[in-house]
């Protein structure tokens, strides 16, 4: 039987550890840590994930400060709230939920974004100090399937792992994680020839390619641990249900493998954990605060 890689399960153990690390803390530096959320425009889908992230928060001790921008705001108001942000010392995380309207230059709001407080990774300080393997900020996707994998003591070091994507939320920096931990890393994309031979010989398998039920059990060899990062809301033919899936077709494939990441509650859950990981990450490092959390970050 196929071991299901809970991270529901697994983000909710994580959630009680950085609440009591909190509660053990907050007295000495005399305030909770604070993270700040940036959502420019009224795409559906963000005013869910932002939500999701305040109750987090909340869930777990750490106070949350949204600031929902209209459409109509300027690329330079956007950058002056960063800043203004970047020298508030109650923040010692921020994020811009992406994505954002096509008007805005994203990757110039994130730049302006302090890596000490860039919880999604993306700066490109950290990204740059990803790749020479240093201590800084790590993408919270990645991060969190690093530590699903860690939770059941699969091994990484030696092993064949492909990506599917090459993303830079998740497929690259997920990579550059793997290799770090001396995994043999193969990044495939749209443009790989024989995608379903290569995929046939990793050990680990993970699918980001943001394209439904891509991966069935011709990409999957037997005893693989395959990583659905994937997650989409299909419709039935008279358009009268949904249901979600990911990139991978799950009931093709849980036969033939190792473990596997349910969707939803596989993959999603821990995206949201690591960001709470970052927050106090960032709140412990600037009062000094010795930590037992220091091993959450790959």
């Amino acid at each position: 039987m196929s071991l299901k890689l809970d991270g529901k399960k697994l983000s909710l153990e994580i959630e009680e550890k950085l609440k009591n690390y909190i509660y053990l803390n907050k007295t000495t530096v005399k305030r909770n840590p604070g993270l700040a959320v940036i959502r420019i425009g009224e795409d559906p889908a963000s005013g869910v994930y932002v939500k999701n992230k305040e109750k987090a928060c909340s869930r777990v001790g750490i106070e949350s400060f949204i600031f929902h921008l209209k459409e109509t705001v300027e690329q330079k108001e956007v950058e002056q709230l960063i800043n203004k942000l970047n020298l508030d010392n109650n923040i010692d995380g921020m994020l811009l939920q992406l994505p954002i309207p096509k008007k805005f230059d994203e990757q110039k709001l994130i730049s302006f974004i302090n890596p000490e407080k860039d919880v999604d990774g993306l700066n490109e300080k950290n990204i740059g100090k990803l790749v020479k393997n240093e201590s800084a900020m790590r993408s919270c996707t990645p991060a969190g399937i690093i530590n699903l994998l860690r939770s059941q003591n699969i091994i990484i070091e030696g092993k064949n792992i492909v990506v599917i994507g090459r993303s830079l939320l998740v497929g690259k920096p997920l990579s550059l994680m793997l290799l770090n931990l001396n995994g043999t890393v193969t990044m495939t994309h749209s443009k790989t020839i024989n995608l379903n031979k290569i995929c046939k010989e990793a050990d680990i398998l993970i699918a980001a390619a943001g394209k439904p039920n891509l991966v069935d059990s011709s990409f999957v060899k037997e005893g693989a641990v395959i990583i659905d990062v994937g997650i989409h809301r299909l419709t039935s033919t008279d358009k009268s249900k949904t249901r979600l899936c990911g990139d991978v077709l799950l009931e093709d494939v849980i036969p033939k493998v190792f473990a596997y990441t349910p969707v939803p509650g596989g993959v999603g859950p821990m995206t949201v954990t690591m960001l709470l990981v970052n927050t106090i990450f960032s709140w412990q490092k600037q009062f000094g605060l010795s930590s037992t959390l220091n091993n959450l970050l790959p």
